[in-house]
């Protein structure tokens, strides 16, 4: 089964008020669930990396008894090649989220993380948008 997921993280100052949005996608390009959602006041690199960890939670509980095969899209180009190992962690305090990600990837059997431009991930810029202004 081949998922497509689009994430995004938000705030409003560095730190600000924060959010993230992720939508999964069929191979048919079908939407199958979207999430948005509010999660205080952080940095904008932990609203990004938040908005992957929230997705990869939610494949592997909906999809985790598939043989699954994983693209995550971000339009940050920090999370995208330090996900991908190509650029180092420097920041102490990613290093745990960035952990529970890679757990999460290998125990889904891999995730392919690719950037891609902001025009290109309207969906998930959109619920996190949404999800910052109307916060729970």
């Amino acid at each position: 089964m081949k998922l497509v997921i689009y994430t995004d993280g938000a705030s409003r100052g560095n730190p600000g008020p924060a959010s993230y949005g992720f939508t999964v996608l069929g191979r048919n390009g079908k939407s199958l669930y979207e999430e948005g959602k509010y999660i205080g006041v952080t940095t904008n690199n932990v609203a990004e990396y938040t908005g992957v960890l929230e997705a990869l939670k939610y494949v592997k509980e909906k999809y985790g008894r598939h043989r699954l095969e994983v693209e995550l899209y971000a339009d940050s180009k920090l999370v995208a090649e330090q996900l991908s190992g190509r650029f180092k962690v420097k920041a102490l305090h990613l290093k745990p989220i960035i952990e529970k990600i890679k757990i999460l990837s290998l125990e889904l059997g891999g995730v392919m993380y690719v950037h891609v431009l902001r025009s290109k991930n309207t969906v998930a810029d959109r619920l996190a948008n949404l999800a910052l202004d109307s916060p729970k």
